[in-house]
């Protein structure tokens, strides 16, 4: 099943762990940059211009979305700014989601450029100075893959290749873990490189200077990143017991109110917490209560770190029988936190 966001983006689910976004720019009105990207810029010099143009679109390709035209004039996007600032790094990078396994795979054209013309995509994008880019130079008949790691770039690696000007060609970028592959044109262009730098991030396209390159047909397929939080719900529920739901809530960030950032009804993330939870993370307390038209017992534990500080306030939500106490509701509650403390070093590790 195939959904649209808006005009840009299209999402369908492929199986249980893999998920696949298309981003279509020959359907958006051209003069305006994509919606759900921002511009960004590594090194120094002039902002990178974005905008959807009309021009003339790769036809040797399969189209990635049914419904695209083939051939002639139609949007895609482009990077038009011609400022020739040598270490000048213009970024577009979607901001709607993290991806940590993925394939990624783009057509791309480098179109005109005095000092360079480059096309490429940054991944696993933290920030602005700390990424992955692969990129296809046709001034320097490269194909290169390097990193930035608090704004300085590593040494590239990848072979000298012949990248035509105005041609359009495939770009394809393969991460599973630290293992990452980058392809040309549906060949593998490089050895297989492993690097440890950066877990997950997001996805953008990159180019260099006053390259003018343009971009079409993309698409991302990947596993849906899960947080360890929502991990932890998802075990808990798993184990056969009496326990019928999990909420974890958490401040997202000092002096911020706890909400829930896991729960057996995905629904309720988001979500304020109560005294309750307030009381739990800043007093080190527990709390019990009980739901009787749903015949539960409801305990909520505070949830520790390494160093024995409150990070979280987990309510366990359990059957309740015949004979029921706080205690032992509590006794029954807590091997989940302590299950989940067992796996958690800071507060951090919840929502990454």
């Amino acid at each position: 099943m195939r959904l649209l966001l808006g005009l840009l983006v299209g999402w369908s689910c492929v199986s249980a762990r893999a998920a696949e976004r298309f981003f279509d720019f020959s359907q958006l009105p051209a003069g305006k940059p994509p919606e759900g990207f921002v511009s960004a810029l590594t090194g120094s010099g002039a902002p990178g211009d974005w905008k959807i143009v009309l021009a003339e679109t790769p036809t040797a390709f399969q189209p990635l979305t049914g419904g695209a035209p083939r051939g002639g004039k139609q949007g895609v996007l482009a990077q038009l700014s011609t400022d020739a600032t040598g270490e000048r790094f213009p970024v577009l990078v979607f901001e709607q989601e993290e991806y940590g396994d993925f394939t990624f795979t783009t057509k791309f054209k480098c179109v005109e450029g005095q000092a360079e013309q480059m096309a490429g995509v940054a991944f696993r994008y933290q920030d602005a100075k700390n990424y992955y880019v692969v990129r296809a130079s046709s001034l320097g008949n490269t194909f290169r893959f390097y990193k930035f790691v608090n704004g300085d770039r590593s040494p590239p690696i990848g072979p000298e290749i012949a990248i035509p000007r105005g041609v359009w060609q495939e770009m394809t970028i393969e991460c599973k873990g630290n293992q990452i592959r980058c392809l040309l044109n549906g060949r593998e262009a490089m050895p297989t490189i492993t690097d440890n730098s950066f877990r997950f991030g997001k996805i953008g396209f990159w180019t260099k200077s006053d390259s003018i390159s343009h971009f079409a047909d993309a698409k991302i397929t990947y596993v849906p990143r899960e947080t360890l939080a929502v991990t932890l719900v998802r075990e808990a529920l798993a184990k056969k017991s009496s326990v019928t739901g999990v909420v974890i809530y958490a401040p997202r960030a000092a002096n911020q109110q706890a909400r829930v950032i896991a729960s057996h009804d995905a629904k309720a993330v988001g979500t304020l917490g109560t005294e309750v939870e307030r009381d739990v993370i800043a007093k080190d307390v527990m709390y019990t209560g009980e739901d009787k038209p749903r015949g539960l017992m409801l305990v909520t534990l505070p949830l520790h770190d390494r160093n024995g500080e409150v990070i979280a306030a987990v309510r366990v939500e359990l059957k309740s029988f015949i004979g029921q106490t706080e205690k032992s509701a509590i006794l029954r509650a807590m091997p989940v936190v302590k299950r989940m403390e067992q796996r958690i070093k800071d507060g951090k590790d919840l929502i990454e």
